[in-house]
């Protein structure tokens, strides 16, 4: 009873904002709350937050977040409600656009006002904490939001980096709604897509009792990401919660993490969750109609003003945008309107993201389960009782099976609404595989745990779309039949060198080179080449040189046979070995060779002189610069399998190549009577350029040198740097 006071009063405080004094009677209720709340920074920098409720734990969280980083806390929620032309300029509208096509802030602000108290309290916490922030901190100057209100929480209430919104193609939505001019020209979104080949994903991997040396479940946690989009924290309060993992930037859920008794994974992979519907437009009575079984329904017609900067203040664009009862139209092909279906639960999808970190058991956390609204994501579970699990994706509507839904459906035909959600159980699904172990590396879900993986046949053709990757072919050669695994076994699986790529790309080449007449032409001038990438063992490491040359020459033969590969539906790397000619792969490895000595001075240059981490400035946008310090990295690409992805390029400016995506944040996790873990995050856990946290843990992440997590109480008390109340 006294709880539910206490978030009656908070609320109804909070909604008094507005009134005369408010100011001071809210910055008297913040210091009052901060007074609840201890923010305990480790060796690290990492937050450790305790309070007596678990509002004020969020209310510590976002303040301590704002601390670290308040640039990319604002800058997620400017992007979640489609504001970002406020802050970047016209090149952005087409992105606010398309968020503000399924963002409405009336509509949010209804559902919030609708929200259960418990829910409703943690928002207002949550705003409470980021303004208390800025009241503190007069200095920091908000690029759009000088004010958040809890209501904005539920713009952005699913961890992941790309959210089903984009699953939007802005090319094509400004096809459909620009001038002439706008649907030909080049984005700058269009440009980075062209340069920017990475997949994207994560890993995630659960290991049963009966295959571990100490008889414990194992996770590990390795969300590939931008890098910098999460930070670490603790929270902890006296409500029941105690979760440590990764949290997206001005969020207050842990995303990918554990708590004492069950931890946690997210993955993505191919499920159909979102559908496009073909509108069959007429014009009636001065109107646009739709048709739907034997009516015209009108087509809903709306204005979206999208303010954006420019060098001399603000101006602002009105777009009349189109909706069926399915969606929002969201492009043209041939003479239909195509509007998308997607997932729109934002209180039940934070409600889930929230609840999950309190969830301590199988039991428990298959209830969260129950929302169905954690979209395309799938999950890796371990709990202390020794159960491992794999969630297939939470959010998949029930279909008719005799539509192809990897294609726009009839939307006139009433037999293409969805019937539901599948339940867990009608979703690809495993709890304690006989195999002991299972995994998912954005991968189909038929591998997932070896021998004992459910089967494709058993499932509608729409529960995933995807297929086996070689990050999935290299997990297989690692978790089946082994029965010796520990954290730091599993530590060096999650890192582990192998390219599997090249166990097929560089045996075609050998064979194709061995082939060619002594009169070829490059046949002298590859023969050191050949030799050094005959003795590999297709394993990555900073010393490598065959490594370099691989990766340099497997992307000049994919390009060569990307059309091919594209249509004979076989991978890559397969239709390469198969059908790729000799003066292909000979070319191919020249032009490799060709392009190193130019870049490096010399064809044998190792991969650690090429693949670099460097983190200079908090940019989110990061500028790269060779005669920058940086470090190098011995993990590769996911394209050629690496586990450890490392998604680097070379720049206009640079010769050197540097990651910006991939092996984020991993952690390892023992659950037992205790729970033990080790992690470590890209850079550091600060984005104060002059804080010693800004980059002290880019050397133990670049060689899997994780640290321990300091869980417990008497372990982080042996850690501390600093202790305090936000605003102190």
């Amino acid at each position: 009873m006294k709880t539910l006071v206490a978030i009656l009063a908070l609320l109804i405080a909070s909604g008094n904002a507005g009134s005369a004094g408010a100011q001071t009677a809210n910055r008297t209720r913040w210091e009052s709350i901060a007074k609840r709340v201890t923010i305990t920074r480790d060796d690290w920098g990492i937050a450790h937050i305790t309070g007596k409720t678990d509002a004020d734990v969020v209310f510590g969280t976002i303040y301590a977040q704002a601390e670290d980083d308040f640039h990319r806390v604002e800058t997620n929620f400017i992007n979640s409600q489609g504001r970002l032309a406020e802050a970047e300029g016209e090149a952005e509208i087409w992105r606010d656009l398309r968020m503000k096509l399924f963002i409405n802030p009336d509509s949010m602000k209804a559902k919030y006002r609708t929200s259960p108290l418990f829910l409703k309290a943690l928002m207002v916490a949550w705003a409470d904490g980021l303004n208390y922030y800025l009241a503190k901190h007069p200095g920091v100057k908000p690029r759009v939001i000088a004010k958040f209100e809890p209501w904005m929480a539920l713009t952005f209430s699913e961890g992941s980096i790309g959210g089903d919104i984009e699953k939007v193609d802005l090319r094509e939505l400004r096809q459909l709604y620009g001038t002439p001019t706008e649907a030909a020209a080049p984005t700058r979104q269009d440009i980075y897509e062209e340069l920017d080949d990475e997949p994207r994903g994560s890993n995630g991997v659960a290991i049963a009792p009966s295959n571990t040396v100490n008889k414990h479940a194992l996770l590990l946690i390795n969300p590939h990401t931008s890098f910098f989009f999460r930070s670490e924290v603790q929270m902890t309060s006296e409500e029941g919660l105690n979760a440590y993992g990764a949290i997206t930037w001005g969020q207050f859920f842990i995303y990918q993490g554990f708590n004492a008794k069950a931890g946690w994974m997210h993955t993505t992979s191919g499920v159909d969750d979102a559908d496009e519907y073909k509108e069959t437009v007429s014009q009636a009575n001065g109107r646009s109609v739709y048709a739907y079984g034997n009516q015209k329904r009108p087509v809903t017609v709306e204005q979206i003003m999208i303010p954006y900067k420019t060098a001399t203040g603000m101006a602002k664009r009105t777009f009349t945008v189109f909706r069926t009862h399915h969606g929002p139209v969201i492009r043209k092909a041939d003479d239909k309107w195509i509007s998308l279906r997607i997932m729109q639960e934002p209180v039940k999808a934070l409600t889930q993201s929230y609840t999950r970190t309190k969830a301590t058991d199988y039991a428990s956390f298959s209830k969260t389960m129950e929302n169905h609204t954690n979209s395309s994501n799938n999950t890796i579970f371990a709990d202390a009782s020794g159960n491992i699990a794999y969630f297939h994706s939470n959010f998949i509507p029930k279909r008719d099976p005799n539509f192809d839904w990897s294609q726009p459906v009839d939307g006139s035909d009433p037999a293409t609404e969805w019937k539901g959600v599948l339940s867990v159980m009608e979703s690809p699904h495993l709890l304690n595989p006989k195999s002991g172990w299972l995994y998912n590396a954005n991968n189909w879900p038929w591998s997932a745990a070896g021998e004992s993986s459910q089967k494709a046949s058993d499932f509608p053709a729409y529960v995933e779309t995807g297929t086996e990757n070689p990050r999935g072919l290299h997990a297989l050669t690692l978790f089946p039949n082994k029965k010796d695994f520990t954290l730091d076994g599993l530590v060096t699986a999650a890192y582990d060198g192998f390219l599997p790529s090249f166990a097929t790309l560089v045996p075609s080449l050998l064979k194709a080179y061995e082939g060619a007449p002594a009169s070829h032409p490059l046949k002298a001038k590859l023969a050191e080449q050949i030799a050094a990438l005959r003795g590999w063992n297709y394993r990555a490491s900073v010393e490598s040189v065959p490594t370099a040359l691989a990766t340099f020459y497997g992307d000049a033969i994919r390009r060569a046979n990307a059309m091919g590969a594209r249509r004979s539906g076989m991978t890559s790397d397969d239709f390469i070995a198969a059908n790729a000619t000799t003066d292909q792969q000979l070319t191919a490895l020249a032009t490799a060779s060709d392009k190193l000595t130019a870049d490096f001075g010399k064809w044998n240059t190792t991969w650690g002189e090429i693949n670099r981490f460097q983190r200079l400035t908090d940019d989110i946008v990061h500028p790269f610069n060779d005669a920058g310090p940086s470090i190098p990295v011995g993990f590769s690409s996911a394209n050629w399998g690496s586990l450890a992805s490392f998604g680097a390029r070379a720049y206009p400016n640079t010769k050197k190549w540097y990651g910006t995506s991939g092996n984020s944040f991993v952690a390892v996790v023992e659950f037992g009577d205790s729970v033990r873990a080790r992690a470590v995050s890209a850079g550091g856990e600060s984005g104060d350029v002059k804080s010693k946290h800004f980059n002290d843990q880019a050397e133990r992440y670049a060689t899997g040198n994780l640290r321990p997590v300091y869980f417990y109480p008497n372990d982080l008390q042996k850690h501390t740097e600093r202790s305090y109340h936000p605003g102190n």
